[in-house]
């Protein structure tokens, strides 16, 4: 059952888009265990990304094409990260459109490469003082990561400048292990992404979404980022959201008890019934993955967890926080809680 979820990622009416068009259709139903946090936080206005749709980029992929043509950025990895800021053009909205039923989606139209690093990135960018940066898992082209940050930032309605940063994954139903050496491999550039952040004077906070092996990059990267800094950087680190993490219980756990009060801003998406984890942790010898954890087990260790595990309507569950509109509220509901 796993692999249709796996194999049908790139179909020319995207499976996400339509997840979305539903999501909306059903947002009204409540996530199992968070009636209370349905009915609070901050209205929902328009998003940065809807009136300015471009997404700064930090990518550890090597460079197609010279990163100035389709598909831009490949599985490889590269000698060095490139920043860019990526164009895309929202779906038609209008009343009659294929976008008011799900069927039309957002379109990666151009790369444009910047020169310097990332604090060069970000003062050039118009949007609020914080950052959303979105770090995609498994099995993920440039192409349909950066789909999903605009999705992610979209939905949750995020008024700052969003971020990719997009890691080498070879895109292919049996590169497992290929992606996971190279999520853990672009820990360290990931950590300088966010040291030129939180290090920049003036600046707002960087919130944090990762999905599910894109948590294990973030978590280490925050790690490195505390050891480095101290309890002096969390005044800059907002809401960090791990969506399905496909990070071994005993692995989290260890790191979580070495970040210090960042372990206290981690908001943790969880569903037992998340069928894609259950196979990953086939694969890790039958250990069972975080995103799949019985909630009470995963809040033992001082984050805060939301159990979707009642809010998906597919065989799969593994991407809620873009298909269902009430899990994206309450990422929103994190990111406000910590800008407050």
């Amino acid at each position: 059952m796993i692999v249709p979820y796996l194999l049908h990622q790139d179909v020319v009416v995207s499976r996400r888009a339509l997840l979305a068009g539903l999501s909306s259709l059903t947002g009204a139903l409540a996530l199992g265990g968070c009636a209370g946090l349905g009915a609070t936080g901050a209205s929902f206005d328009a998003s940065s990304f809807s009136t300015d749709p471009t997404l700064l980029v930090a990518t550890t992929r090597k460079r197609v094409n010279g990163g100035r043509a389709k598909p831009w950025f490949g599985p490889e990895r590269a000698s060095a990260m490139t920043v860019a800021r990526a164009k895309l053009v929202p779906p038609d909205d209008g009343r009659l459109s294929l976008a008011a039923v799900g069927l039309a989606d957002w379109r990666l139209d151009q790369v444009e490469l910047v020169s310097g690093d990332v604090g060069d990135l970000l003062a050039q960018a118009s949007g609020g003082p914080d950052v959303l940066i979105y770090v995609h898992g498994f099995k993920q082209t440039f192409e349909t990561a950066a789909l999903d940050a605009a999705h992610l930032s979209d939905g949750i309605r995020f008024r700052g400048r969003t971020m990719l940063f997009s890691w080498p994954s070879k895109a292919g139903l049996f590169d497992y292990a290929y992606d996971r050496d190279s999520a853990m491999w672009s820990r360290d550039d990931f950590e300088r992404v966010l040291s030129s952040i939180v290090s920049a004077p003036g600046g707002g906070r960087v919130h944090i979404v990762a999905h599910s092996m894109g948590t294990m990059l973030a978590l280490e990267s925050l790690r490195q980022l505390y050891a480095r800094y101290g309890d002096t950087v969390a005044g800059r680190i907002g809401a960090v959201v791990f969506a399905a993490p496909d990070i071994d219980m005993d692995v989290f756990s260890s790191a979580i008890h070495r970040i210090g009060p960042l372990a206290g801003k981690i908001t943790v998406i969880a569903a037992t019934n998340d069928r894609a984890l259950a196979l990953s942790g086939q694969i890790a010898g039958g250990m069972t993955r975080v995103g799949a954890a019985e909630k009470d087990v995963i809040e033992r260790l001082g984050v805060r967890v939301i159990d979707a595990s009642d809010s998906g309507w597919g065989i799969i569950n593994h991407d809620l926080f873009l298909s269902n509109a009430e899990v994206q509220r309450v990422i929103r509901r994190s990111i406000d809680t910590m800008a407050a």
